[in-house]
């Protein structure tokens, strides 16, 4: 890995959690400043990643008018794309997911989405309350009678539930899900949601596959974060920034602090990148 040098270096990548992050309360970003701000990232040759535990599908409806010219670290790290074309795609073994549902059917106060490449996929017996939250972040979902056997590439599983349990649910799922062989992890994703991902599928391990496809090293991206799941992202980026309404860990996680989500935070950092403002300077 590299670090930063005495010397302000080059930036060549911008990677962008969305929750949270880039996008306000409301689900909602400044598109007109940040199209601007776009057409000169691609005068500089500079790189505009989204990473996010959303679905690529929803991920694509944020930004019509630039999808297939950008990148998606989509899914915590589970599916990346280039300018619509596949770069990784994770999966589980049928076998796993039927491991991981059955440990899951023991937290009956849980809301269960399991993540696929076509769709994700819950039950019919879902509170439609729950059902309108998840549609902010997948712009597929099926209802399937049996989550245990899908015809469908599974590479990950989204967990709802009241934000005050989130911490000691991951604290029991990490017990059971070491004991069955560590095929998933839990981390949480703000906002009341934790997701289990393939053991090195996170965010940081899509953005490396990026930066070997664009020959761009560590020390020239910068990403911005909020949550758990942004962690590794941080401490791997040179230029690593956590919003004013990051959690303790994401701050701690990284070198620098922006504005929070509904105040532009993260075009902020934008803007300071273009303007050469510090620490671009």
């Amino acid at each position: 890995m590299s670090y930063l040098k005495e010397k302000p270096v080059a930036v060549k990548l911008i990677a962008v959690d969305m929750d949270g992050t880039f996008l306000d309360s409301a689900k909602r970003y400044n598109k007109a400043r940040f199209l601007r701000q776009y057409a000169q990232l691609k005068e500089r040759d500079i790189r505009f990643v989204v990473a996010s535990g959303n679905q690529y599908y929803q991920l694509e409806s944020y930004f019509p008018e630039i999808a297939g010219e950008i990148a998606f670290v989509a899914e915590n790290g589970a599916w990346i794309s280039d300018r619509n074309e596949e770069v990784f795609c994770g999966e589980l073994s049928a076998d796993n997911v039927r491991r991981v549902m059955a440990i899951l059917a023991q937290e009956p106060e849980i809301h269960t989405v399991v993540c696929g490449k076509r769709s994700a996929y819950i039950s019919p017996a879902m509170p439609d309350e729950t059902v309108a939250l998840l549609s902010n972040h997948y712009r597929r979902l099926e209802k399937r009678a049996d989550l245990d056997h899908i015809d469908d590439t599974i590479f990950k599983f989204s967990l709802n539930l009241p934000h005050d349990g989130v911490e000691p649910l991951i604290a029991r799922l990490t017990e059971a899900l070491n004991a069955a062989g560590n095929v998933v992890r839990p981390v949480s994703s703000g906002f009341g949601f934790v997701d289990l991902i393939i053991p090195g599928l996170h965010k940081a391990h899509g953005i490396s596959l990026l930066q070997q496809r664009w020959g761009i090293d560590d020390c020239e991206v910068v990403a911005i974060g909020d949550s758990g799941n942004d962690i590794e992202m941080l401490r791997q980026a040179g230029y690593s920034f956590a919003m004013a309404n990051a959690t303790e860990a994401v701050s701690a996680a990284a070198r620098y602090r922006t504005e929070d989500h509904n105040e532009e935070g993260a075009l902020n950092v934008i803007s300071r990148v273009l303007a050469r403002e510090y620490p671009f300077n």
